[in-house]
């Protein structure tokens, strides 16, 4: 059975795992022990309640329980950009025109940006290669959605989440090397780590504070942007899936798209309802549409993959109940893990 449950102290070193096999350009998940502690710290007081909301963030992990191992991690961040500051390019139109010379043109240029500031965040996705399938992913991204939905007062009205852009197998982007790198002395993945550690000063020190002309880059740069990493393709349509768009936002320096919702418009949170749990009865096939089950516990957060039942209850096996820290007539939290799924 795969779980999700908030990270803990103990997970340091399956954190750091994942990190290793993430690579490059996963800016939020850095191979730094001592950062990497520090986050699963914050993750742990702000379930404890003891962080201010501009400092809250939340960290899950997704656990494979037959083996009790740590196969993916998720997050959110609850308010961006009020401690550390934010940025992402804005695609945005410049008009050139000449009414003598009949000339009229349109622009399309990046302009720097901090427009996300105090919105909430998706982050940090990552799903262990050998893990991906199964519906582990849909699991894995999907149960955040559901915690949303359970304490949407925690969160912003607006929700985003910056997609990892194209780079190679080596780690190079196409749009750093055409546009960031003429502004730094350093490489992509050099300036990708120093922002994940939190070193994001630089950022508004070296990038240019004036509009750029998408028309002035390289055609390798200008290719890649709003395009995500093939790795990442099935986390946006997974995204997409709940309503997320892509307003023209990308990342500052790989290009890739920043997606974001009305929080009351995503589709986990307007679907999702609560049920009493039913045990004892016939189980559904497995095979059936499956639903995203969560308990409504706040630091004992649960949710796993559940076949639909029926609209009376949720059907759950002694086991789920067990993993969702659950009995029979308390509430749990379901929706649909597909949007074309519907309670028979």
């Amino acid at each position: 059975m795969m779980l999700i449950r908030p990270i803990a102290s103990g997970d340091l070193d399956s954190l750091m795992d994942l990190a290793r096999t993430a690579g490059v350009g996963m800016t939020s998940l850095p191979h730094n022990l001592e950062r990497l502690a520090l986050r699963i710290e914050r993750s742990v007081k702000s379930f404890a309640g003891e962080l201010p909301r501009e400092e809250q963030g939340f960290i899950f992990v997704l656990e494979d329980c037959a083996k009790s191992s740590v196969v993916g991690i998720c997050a959110m961040e609850v308010a961006v950009g009020l401690n550390d500051p934010w940025y992402n390019y804005r695609i945005g139109t410049i008009v050139h025109a000449s009414k003598e010379l009949n000339v009229y043109k349109r622009h399309e240029a990046l302009f720097l940006s901090n427009d996300h500031t105090g919105y909430s965040e998706l982050c940090t996705l990552f799903l262990h290669p050998d893990y991906r399938g199964q519906r582990n992913g849909s699991l894995l991204s999907k149960s955040r959605l559901l915690f949303l939905a359970q304490f949407q007062s925690l969160f912003a009205k607006v929700v985003v989440a910056e997609m990892r852009g194209v780079s190679d197998e080596a780690g190079r982007s196409p749009f750093w090397d055409g546009l960031g790198r003429h502004f730094f002395t350093m490489d992509f993945h050099r300036a990708d780590y120093l922002t994940g550690v939190g070193q994001k000063t630089f950022v508004a020190e070296l990038m240019p504070k004036h509009p750029i002309y998408i028309d002035l880059l390289p055609e390798t740069a200008r290719a890649v942007i709003r395009l995500p990493h093939a790795n990442t393709r099935p986390a946006l349509a997974l995204l997409e899936s709940e309503g997320f768009r892509c307003q023209d936002y990308v990342d500052i320096f790989d290009g890739g798209p920043t997606v974001q919702a009305y929080t009351t418009e995503i589709r986990a949170v307007r679907e999702s309802a609560l049920r009493p749990v039913v045990l004892g009865a016939t189980l559904p096939d497995a095979a059936s549409a499956p639903f995203l089950v969560c308990n409504t516990s706040f630091a004992d957060f649960r949710a796993l993959l559940a076949p639909a039942g029926d609209m009376a209850g949720m059907p759950l096996s002694a086991e789920q109940a067990s993993a969702l820290q659950v009995k029979a007539g308390d509430s749990v939290r379901a929706v649909a893990l597909f949007p074309q799924a519907r309670v028979l």
